[in-house]
């Protein structure tokens, strides 16, 4: 039996409790452009919020939001967005997000199969979007748009107009809020998200208001944040990654900063000087590969110093990993790794990181001992939007690189007699919307969900992730490569790699396509004297393809002989969400890929005879 999990009845309710508990606690805070064009942030209390989201719930219920019904936010990260989700949960809607880089049939696609009678749009170009669709989506009776004023119809209205209705509704009916908040039930639909899909059309996954307590309750449980951290959120709303980071917060009352535009996510960490930060595996991948290329450029007494801290650094994360106290020798020469390179490292990112999540992909065990080794930890977790996002974490005094992690308090892990990973618990979905037959699928009788990902438990209870189970690929002499190890290991390897997309499925050998990192190869032309700088031109360079061969031959070394890269071939373009070729979350859409590249593929098996790698 797992352990209860006590929790609020609804998300409405935790945010209620939290205005209560710490009012004049500092809720979120935001980037505003000046007259000048310089930046500044602006901040809010939870009293404040609570103030705002109320108008805007009653806005909402002034429209004629009944229980359950889907709202549509289409936008990107910001925190009208926060505001919106929390006033819709409030008015006891159901938020059903898009993500503001989904092609216009996904976009149709959601707004319909939704059957949304209101949506936030980020701005005026959202609203046309939806205004072309309106004759497809009868049902889709209001727009808000999150920034301007819209048409100026009384279909569309501002966020001022909204919040402006909902006064006027309180002022009328002061407990209107209230005594929706007290009806809404812990099984009432609290969040519709479409997955993002790497095959086939996007499914809705019903998460309901007990998922997101539970999830803020389990990660309370855990320990691993504390009220008085500051978060700096970027992370895709549209995502449930993004979603349990709010549940969380409303559950333990930390402050976020919240700017979705990932340009600045470096610059704004100088600035904000968060404690935790939480992001898909290439951010970090990019940060690390950024580090070590402008190092290696650079060379001399920095590049010498730097190499020794960061052995020392490797040298003490080790010991840590093994639960022992550094010795007196490491300790000094630890001390002054920390002094001369790995506290300057660490400045970057505003000096306060107490630890980074990492989640929605898979995260290499090196990008991981790297970060700690400049002291700074990577805590890898796992979860799907099935499962409300957080289903197993790492923790600060419990990780072991390579896994993600122990399952949350409440939450039961199987592995099924064909590797599958099996999960049953309170944040497990309550089906897929308006899909019986993939909900049955998906759910078993004993309420297990069938994840799709090859999986193992230690005895420990460590959960490690091999790859998807549709991902596998057997080749023609009947050997099994699991693709993602391999994929997820390159980039690291070869600092200009964006993609590596590993193939051979039914073929005798296997192969790969290659895409670069537009920024790494700017920065290796600069290094190498080369004056172009085109990525497309960069990528067809002789001495591009040098660089890559080496880091394969290096892959290959570390690789069963099945399992090794024959051939390879590098894309003058790197792969896209919005070309199709990745989910938002940034996960690699294989079969769109495999089928986009069929000739440059075919092209690797046309001839046995030809030179390896």
């Amino acid at each position: 039996m797992t352990e209860a999990i006590q929790r609020a009845p609804s998300v409405a309710r935790m945010l209620a409790d939290r205005v209560a508990a710490t009012p004049g606690g500092e809720a979120f805070r935001w980037p505003v452009a000046g007259a000048d064009g310089t930046e500044s942030w602006e901040s809010m209390t939870w009293a404040r919020t609570g103030e705002r989201v109320t108008e805007l719930a009653a806005g909402l219920l002034a429209l004629g939001l009944r229980p359950e019904q889907r709202v549509v936010v289409y936008s990107a990260t910001r925190i009208e967005w926060v505001l919106a989700d929390l006033a819709i949960n409030t008015a006891g809607g159901a938020t059903t997000t898009i993500y503001p880089s989904s092609q216009p049939e996904d976009v149709l696609h959601i707004a319909s199969d939704s059957g949304a009678v209101i949506a936030f749009v980020e701005d005026e170009t959202k609203a046309a979007l939806l205004r072309e669709l309106a004759d497809k989506t009868p049902d889709l009776g209001y727009v808000v748009l999150l920034e301007g004023a819209g048409s100026g119809t009384d279909r569309e209205l501002s966020l001022d107009d909204l919040a402006e209705r909902g006064r006027v509704l309180l002022a009328d009916t002061p407990d209107a809020v209230d005594t929706v908040v007290a009806g809404i039930a812990p099984d009432h639909l609290a969040t519709l998200i479409y997955t993002s899909g790497t095959t086939g059309r996007p499914k809705g996954v019903e998460l309901t208001q007990d998922n997101w307590t539970y999830e803020g309750a389990a990660v309370d449980r855990l320990g691993i944040l504390r009220p008085d951290d500051l978060q700096y959120l970027w992370l895709p709303l549209s995502h449930s990654f993004g979603k349990v980071l709010l549940a969380a917060q409303l559950q333990i009352g930390f402050a976020t900063a919240v700017d979705g535009r990932i340009d600045k996510i470096v610059e704004n960490l100088a600035t904000v000087r968060p404690t935790f930060m939480a992001g898909a595996p290439r951010v970090f991948e990019k940060v690390h590969n950024r580090v070590v290329a402008a190092v290696e450029a650079e060379g001399g007494i920095k590049a010498t110093l730097f190499d020794r801290a960061f052995r020392t650094g490797r040298k003490w994360s080790a010991v840590e990993q093994q639960g022992r106290r550094p010795g007196p020798a490491l300790r000094v020469s630890h001390a002054v790794a920390d002094k001369v390179v790995l506290s300057k490292l660490r400045e970057r990112f505003g000096g306060r990181i107490r630890l980074f999540v990492s989640g929605s992909a898979a995260l290499s065990r090196d990008i991981a001992e790297w970060f700690h080794a400049a002291g700074m930890l990577i805590v890898e977790g796992y979860g799907m939007t099935e499962s409300s996002a957080a289903t197993a974490v790492n923790l600060p005094g419990r990780f072991r690189f390579g896994t993600v992690g122990p399952a949350l308090p409440g939450t039961e892990l199987r592995i099924a007699d064909d590797g599958e990973l099996l999960i049953r618990g309170p944040g497990v979905m309550r089906g897929y919307h308006g899909l019986p037959e993939a909900t049955a699928e998906a759910l078993d009788a004993d309420g297990w969900l069938h994840t799709g990902d090859i999986g193992e438990l230690d005895a420990d209870g460590f959960l490690k992730i091999t790859d998807r189970k549709k991902d596998m690929i057997k080749t023609s002499g009947g050997k099994f490569v699991a693709p993602q190890p391999i994929e997820v290991t390159f980039p690291v390897i070869c600092g200009l790699a964006s993609q590596f997309v590993v193939h051979g499925d039914g073929r005798n050998y296997v192969t790969a396509l290659v895409t670069l990192d537009p920024d790494a190869l700017a920065q290796w032309a600069e290094s190498n004297g080369v004056a172009e700088r085109d990525p497309a031109a960069l990528a067809r360079r002789d001495d591009v393809r040098a660089v890559v061969a080496a880091g394969v031959k290096q892959l290959n070394a570390g690789l069963n002989r099945w399992e090794t890269i024959k051939d390879f071939r590098i894309l003058d373009h790197d792969l896209t969400i919005e070309a199709g070729e990745l989910t938002p979350s940034l996960k690699l859409k294989r079969r769109v890929v495999e089928r986009r590249y069929k000739a440059v593929l075919d092209e690797m098996y046309a001839a046995n005879d030809r030179s390896r790698v």
